[in-house]
């Protein structure tokens, strides 16, 4: 097949949608398709795209070509009024599907996905408005709500509405403040007191203008995917330090990962079922992976849905194949197949 991995963009996950990228694009071509690894928002290097799968890429040269342009990012955002690069479009056509390697806003909020389908272009994953949907927590928590699906008690801020205290809010510490629509846990803080609120608060609307403040649960962190609404092995995260940070996601060694996660059987299916339930009410088709904590007393909470998971050989969802027997690049192949479903009904 030809196969247009897109990865790069313009969000706080840009380094690690272009990782996810190049190691999807490797193993396609490992299988024998001619894949190639593409920046959505830079775009191709060649002028001429006719030629970009008559010839084996080297996706670790492509991958250096789009973090070349990562000290330029923000004054090319500001600079362009075109989301897509040059050629981008022209090569999405040009391929039978293309592999989303996006992670974050303009990539994983259903931005992209809605153009292509007025494109007319396949790709992998779910549409657009499960993805726009499961991107804002707020929401995301009112639909886990209205079914049935334990999450952490929580409100949703706005920078016109913020208050100067917790107290002012009804909080009682510890909270957990993070961007409303941010992923990678990127701008979240776990806050004790007043101080280190108001410091969570402003880390926060840094990045957006919209945060979510919820309840902090004490215990074990957990994943599970969810490919074609079937619920994977659960995955424990254990952090050396800290809590599951974007540096305890991204630097080895620093957390413990365990799967299948050392949990009764019971309470295994009692997690599976709450990740597929809550994959159904957001909408989402194809896969994802939903995040869990978990109470010593054995109370689960979902956290929030990731339509587009990390997408590298040690990344959760992967982790979780694996130990379905199923490799790296079946899992890349399995995701581009169910998801060219929806476009055969």
């Amino acid at each position: 097949m030809k196969i247009v991995v897109l990865a790069g963009g313009t969000s706080t996950e840009r380094d690690v949608s272009i990782v996810s990228g190049t190691k999807v694009c490797q193993a396609l071509q490992e299988r024998g398709h001619q894949a190639v690894l593409l920046d959505v928002f830079f775009g191709w290097a060649e002028a001429d795209p006719s030629g970009a799968f008559q010839e084996p890429q080297n996706a670790e040269q492509a991958a250096e070509y789009m973090k070349s342009f990562n000290d330029r990012l923000e004054e090319e955002v500001k600079g362009r009024k075109e989301f897509f690069g040059p050629k981008v479009l022209e090569l999405c056509r040009a391929a039978d599907v293309v592999f989303m390697a996006l992670h974050g806003a303009n990539g994983e909020d259903g931005r992209v996905q809605a153009a292509f389908d007025l494109f007319g272009i396949p790709y992998t994953g779910t549409g657009y408005l499960s993805s726009a949907v499961s991107m804002d927590k707020a929401i995301t928590k009112q639909f886990f709500r209205a079914h049935s699906i334990p999450t952490p008690q929580g409100i949703s801020l706005t920078r016109e509405d913020a208050r100067e205290s917790a107290k002012d809010l009804g909080l009682e510490f510890p909270v957990v403040v993070k961007p409303c629509c941010g992923g990678s846990s990127v701008g979240v803080e776990i806050a004790r007191n007043e101080e280190e609120f108001q410091k969570a608060l402003d880390q926060a609307f840094f990045y957006e203008n919209q945060v979510v403040i919820e309840e902090y649960i004490s215990g074990r962190e957990f994943s599970v995917g969810v490919v074609d609404g079937e619920a994977y092995p659960v995955i424990e995260i254990a952090p050396k330090e800290g809590f599951y940070d974007y540096r305890n996601k991204y630097l080895p060694g620093s957390t413990v990962e365990t799967c299948p996660a050392d949990l009764t059987p019971e309470q295994t299916k009692e997690m599976q079922r709450y990740a597929a339930a809550g994959a159904e009410v957001l909408g989402i088709t194809g896969y994802c992976r939903l995040d869990f904590m978990m109470r010593e007393d054995g109370r689960m909470y979902c956290l929030e849905a990731n339509t587009l998971p990390g997408m590298t050989p040690t990344s959760l969802l992967p982790q979780e194949a694996a130990a379905l027997g199923i490799s790296f690049g079946e899992l890349c192949e399995n995701l581009i197949r169910i998801s060219l479903e929806k476009y055969r009904s």
